[in-house]
């Protein structure tokens, strides 16, 4: 399964979770960077899905990106 669907988003009432590989393909971003942002604050922060498992909030990732895009732009 590719994506989980939880509670929340406010488009659809549903959170979407996806897992790193979709938020490497998605940032372009390598794993070791992606957490190397999180450890900075410069990321969001990952859902424990479960000891081994987890899993981040499609909307959290789209905004950091919109958020790049955005300061990029404005540079």
């Amino acid at each position: 399964m590719s994506a989980i669907k939880t509670e929340t988003t406010a488009t659809t009432g549903r959170a979407i979770l996806i897992r790193l590989d979709q938020v490497k393909a998605r940032t372009c971003l390598s794993r070791s960077t992606i957490y190397a942002y999180m450890r900075e604050g410069r990321f969001p922060e990952p859902i424990a899905l479960s000891d081994r498992r987890v899993a981040w909030i499609e909307g959290e990732i789209d905004a950091w990106i919109a958020g790049r895009i955005a300061s990029h732009r404005s540079a």
